[in-house]
């Protein structure tokens, strides 16, 4: 009885210096409606190869130019085709060491035809399924990436709308957010938690819509019922972020990111490592471009003033090695503050380089 031939879509390729013995596979094959090509050496196989997509080589260990193992080889990582291999020196190798080399099976001569094709369904089933398992994490990455290209754009929108109302600090957000991600890098973040740095900085002050237009533009020295209006942007972000659920703590990072090592900050009064990492960056980052901007109410107090309030607060207010690193990176020009916005298309690009 003839096989079902929808089993039998991938082309076949068999490589032996024994003609006989190719004529031999190819007519079982043939006869389980399977498409080969047959090859006397491991030179016209890969000439073959380069020419032909093949699913599956089966290939004699011991042959002329190149053995069946060196041949495997090149074909799994150029060509993605699985290996069988054959050999009638059974006492030279065993099954163990060459699956361990590569090979989808290895097979003892001489071959049995219905042992062989038996074994050849067996290599194409588990690369068909191999095959479904990399298009279905495909479809997963696709999935994935439309749906952080639409955060994205909702991060960005919220950015806009936070500085939209604060003219005085427009840029402020992501002058934070690219200082936070250099400093992160330094640290060694891994990729996933610099973007969710990066996600948390430049929304930082999303907050701050809660805030009346007055007090936001005020020009001089805030009184202290709008100093605690100010401070109420933290909880408010929180308050708003909370409920959407991200891959990142982005509400718990802006709630923290006025929190101070020994206790002073707000809106919680949390102490050293109980303040997220993430925060603690976004923290030093913040005061650091506050310092050195310029604000409604006061001019640019310069680099000199802003790396000496981290400097001067290392390890009380500010965590130590955040502060190093933000030192080193302004100090020796690795870091300098872009003052153009980001456009949408840039606002994220090179998170992992």
């Amino acid at each position: 009885m003839v096989a079902d031939v929808s089993a039998n879509s991938e082309r076949i390729l068999v490589v032996d210096d024994d003609e006989s013995i190719c004529k031999m596979l190819q007519s079982g094959l043939n006869h389980y409606n399977f498409e080969s090509m047959t090859a006397s050496r491991p030179g016209e196989a890969l000439e073959i190869l380069k020419k032909t997509p093949v699913g599956v080589v089966i290939t004699d260990i011991r042959m002329p130019e190149m053995s069946g193992i060196e041949l495997a080889e090149i074909v799994r990582k150029k060509y993605k085709a699985d290996v069988i291999i054959m050999t009638g020196y059974v006492e030279d190798f065993n099954y163990e060491d060459i699956v361990q080399q590569g090979a989808a099976d290895f097979i003892q001569k001489p071959v049995r035809i219905a042992e062989f094709i038996a074994r050849l369904k067996r290599v194409l089933a588990e690369r068909s399924r191999r095959l479904e398992l990399k298009r279905a994490l495909n479809d997963i990455k696709v999935n994935f990436q439309r749906f952080q290209r639409a955060m994205e754009g909702f991060v960005q929108a919220i950015s806009v709308a936070v500085e939209m109302r604060d003219p005085y600090t427009a840029g402020h957000q992501q002058r934070v957010a690219d200082l936070a991600v250099a400093v992160a890098k330094q640290m060694g973040l891994s990729p996933d938690e610099i973007y969710g740095l990066r996600m948390a900085s430049v929304i930082h002050d999303l907050g701050k819509i809660t805030v009346p237009d007055g007090i936001l533009s005020k020009p001089g020295k805030l009184l202290p019922l709008e100093y605690e209006l100010i401070k109420g942007h933290v909880q408010a972000g929180f308050n708003i972020l909370r409920r959407i659920e991200f891959p990142w703590p982005l509400a718990e990072i802006i709630r923290q990111h006025h929190e101070r090592l020994d206790g002073s900050g707000y809106p919680q009064g949390l102490k050293g490592e109980d303040i997220l990492l993430p925060a603690r960056i976004l923290s030093v980052a913040d005061v650091f471009e506050t310092m050195a901007s310029h604000r409604p109410y006061r001019p640019s107090l310069g680099l000199e003033r802003a790396l000496n309030e981290i400097k001067n607060n290392s390890g009380k207010l500010y965590d130590s090695e955040v502060v190093r690193i933000c030192i080193d990176l302004v100090e020796n020009n690795y870091f300098q503050f872009d003052d153009s916005f980001a456009s949408d298309a840039t606002l994220f690009e090179n998170v992992f380089s």
